[in-house]
């Protein structure tokens, strides 16, 4: 007798649960298991953040612009998909921080603003004299806490390099990847190789002279094109998975309503008045949708407080000839106590050329951070002026833009708070007791990095095909 088929339901058509439905397939066919595939996306399209406008020649990111090259979970994506020969690497330029309205440039040798050499650092305008000399109190110190034990990342880089470091230099550049609060966040779910290099070197300059892993987070003046794209940009990977996913049924525009047990299968019930029975589920949503799918099982208890942060892009077009040379600047972070409204700046057209029409220059801006979320929900027309005036006052910048492009990401960004993983271990454990055929992945859980959440989907894929 044949197997019976099992069908599989994907929600979320993101980039994780793209990724899932992908080798759900692929590997399906290739081990000889029978499956039968659900996509579920609750909007007009796929992708998720992923969002690439094409415009008078320019190629815009509306969400997230690149991903790290050290993760190589989507080089093998790309690799499997037969993309791998359009990405293309970063090029290479300085990184400023605005602090109180001037733009010091980040010290030759620093890893996410730790020196690992002194001579530039010492010379920097970052910080006082006796800001430098508690720098070097990381020398001395020994470690914080026991090697299991988080902490908030603020409290962890204070401790070892004092406020002024800290407040001119780390967190706007620590902010500047989860538009967080550091005096909050985990140190074990955002930064775990700092807390790694402690434990093992008990200086971080000791230890990330001698060990540079935590150059993947960017921000090291002496790396090399640490970011990659595709050149037709980042929806050009979401454009070949949805191609790909010929033999899956993909539902747009269909939300999961509720969610019932039926024997060894989930029930899934649409806002279309119909529904999917599924032997295994990837729910690849935000916590804070899938939360009440669960909360009559008394399940994700445990993220339903868990905050995320609104932010918005703008990006800001302008004829070359208008703007004047932003020499080797790649971009700038900005420090609270400046008085910019923007949170960062990437001169879009010095870090991906290929991707900006000869002649012309691309600003790309951020706003919103905890405690100045607000400020996203202004006209389009009050943002644009708003930067405009930034541009102004950090660059120089005088001219009119040819366009711009604002886009709004609310509730975009999840905070991972002190305790972060033990928490979600105990949201995991707690669904495998209940709904053992349901796996829970994205970037609410383990990273919503891109290449994190397309790790997440090849784990939640093989994990269903194991059961299989």
């Amino acid at each position: 007798m044949a197997a019976r088929v099992r069908k599989v339901a994907v929600v979320g058509g993101g980039i994780t649960g793209l990724t899932a439905a992908y080798y759900l397939q692929k590997q399906s066919k290739e081990q000889g298991v029978e499956l039968e595939v659900t996509l579920i996306e609750a909007t007009h399209r796929l992708g998720g953040k992923v969002q690439t406008l094409r415009k008078d020649g320019f190629v815009i990111e509306r969400g997230p612009d690149s991903f790290l090259s050290r993760k190589k979970s989507i080089n093998r994506l790309a690799r499997d998909l037969g993309i791998e020969d359009r990405l293309i690497r970063n090029s290479t330029g300085k990184t400023s921080i605005a602090v109180e309205n001037h733009l010091h440039p980040l010290p030759p040798g620093s890893v996410m603003g730790v020196p690992t050499v002194f001579s530039p650092f010492l010379t920097s305008s970052l910080c006082s004299w006796s800001g430098k000399l508690r720098v070097a109190g990381d020398f001395i110190l020994p470690q914080s806490l026991a090697e299991d034990e988080d902490q908030p990342l603020g409290r962890f880089l204070r401790r070892r390099f004092g406020n002024e470091m800290v407040e001119n230099v780390m967190e706007p550049l620590f902010s500047g990847v989860y538009a967080g609060d550091i005096d909050k966040l985990s140190l074990h779910s955002t930064f775990p190789e700092l807390g790694n290099t402690e434990q093992k070197q008990r200086s971080l300059i000791r230890g990330l002279r001698k060990n540079r892993t935590v150059e993947q987070m960017g921000f090291d003046t002496e790396s090399k094109s640490l970011f990659q794209t595709f050149d037709g940009g980042l929806s050009t990977l979401i454009y070949a998975l949805e191609k790909e996913l010929a033999d899956c049924k993909v539902l747009k525009n269909i939300k999961v309503m509720a969610v019932e047990k039926s024997g060894d299968q989930v029930l899934l019930n649409l806002n279309n008045g119909s529904s999917v029975l599924a032997d295994e589920v990837v729910f690849a949503i935000p916590h804070k949708h899938a939360q009440p799918l669960f909360e009559p099982f008394g399940l994700l208890e445990n993220v339903k407080d868990m905050p995320s942060t609104s932010i918005a892009t703008i990006s800001m077009a302008f004829s070359g000839e208008q703007v004047r040379d932003t020499s080797e600047l790649n971009g700038f972070v900005v420090a609270r106590n400046s008085d910019l409204v923007i949170t960062a700046c990437s001169m879009a057209h010095r870090k991906w050329p290929s991707l900006t029409p000869e002649g012309k220059k691309l600003f790309r801006t951020f706003i919103g951070r905890v405690g100045d979320e607000a400020i996203v929900d202004l006209s389009d027309t009050e943002i644009e002026k708003m930067v405009l005036a930034d541009l102004k006052k950090s660059l120089g910048v005088e001219a009119t833009p040819e366009f711009t492009v604002v886009s709004r990401w609310k509730h975009a960004m999840p905070q991972y708070l002190v305790g972060h993983k033990e928490r979600i271990a105990e949201t995991k454990k707690e669904m495998q007791q209940v709904f053992p055929m349901i796996q829970l992945a994205g970037g609410s859980y383990d990273g919503f990095a891109l290449p994190d959440c397309v790790e997440q989907g090849m784990a939640a894929a093989n994990r269903i095909l194991a059961r299989c």
